[in-house]
């Protein structure tokens, strides 16, 4: 097969499954990274909180959890969750969809819990020891000092998150969930086409990354540039 064939081949896939790979595909992969980013940063703040904790069992479970996560393959938590939640919660049978996002959530949770605990670090201890020193709380110099200097470290780097799970819920297609990868499945089964599938998938998953990837891009300057004023 030469590569004019392979071309004529994408172009009468697009023509005829542009549906499946566009809207269908492109939109079960966004929402399940956008759920993925948006509930994870928030179970990931909770642990990063946990693991800056002076309550030691709190920095313990914290720790491990965040140790197991990052210590283990996202295929095989895929798994873990996949076969194991509906077994403990009997609401989540046949809800494969959300058996995925819980374990794409929990697995991202970890990262950026990570993130954001880097974030907070990373602002200089003279200013805690300053807003101390002039009679405020712990809890009022966390969200008045320390937080809205943290937030621009931190977002940038959720857009990054965002931006490695659009790429990682291509995992999900292990249990055809819709997202683009199952279209390739989908598509490859009904035309015995492999590599034509493969390239059209390819270049969505490249336009999205890249489109993404330009949007962060701006954003950052922008924060840049509210740093300077």
């Amino acid at each position: 097969m030469n590569f004019a064939t392979i071309g004529q081949n994408i172009v009468k896939l697009t023509a005829k499954y542009w549906d499946k790979f566009l809207l269908t595909g492109m939109g079960y992969t966004l929402s399940l990274a956008a759920i993925t980013v948006a509930v994870g940063a928030i179970l990931g703040a909770l642990i990063a909180f946990m693991r800056m904790s002076k309550i030691a069992p709190l920095r313990w479970i914290a720790g491990i959890y965040t140790e197991i996560i990052r210590g283990t393959p996202m295929l095989l938590q895929l798994y873990l969750f996949y076969f194991a939640l509906p077994q403990l919660v009997p609401l989540l049978k046949k809800q494969q969809y959300a058996c995925v996002a819980i374990a794409l959530v929990c697995n991202s949770a970890a990262y950026v819990s990570e993130i954001i605990r880097s974030g907070i670090q990373a602002v200089d201890i003279g200013q805690t020891e300053a807003a101390r020193s002039l009679g405020m709380s712990h809890k009022l110099t966390m969200t008045q000092i320390i937080l809205p200097q943290a937030i621009k470290n931190i977002l940038p780097a959720l857009g990054n998150e965002f931006i490695m799970i659009v790429k990682d819920t291509s995992l999900a297609s292990t249990f055809f969930i819709g997202d683009l990868m199952t279209q390739v499945l989908v598509v490859k089964g009904a035309t015995y086409l492999t590599i034509e599938p493969l390239i059209m998938v390819a270049i969505i998953y490249f336009v999205l990354t890249f489109v993404l990837t330009k949007l962060l891009g701006v954003f950052e300057r922008r924060l840049r540039r509210g740093d300077i004023r």
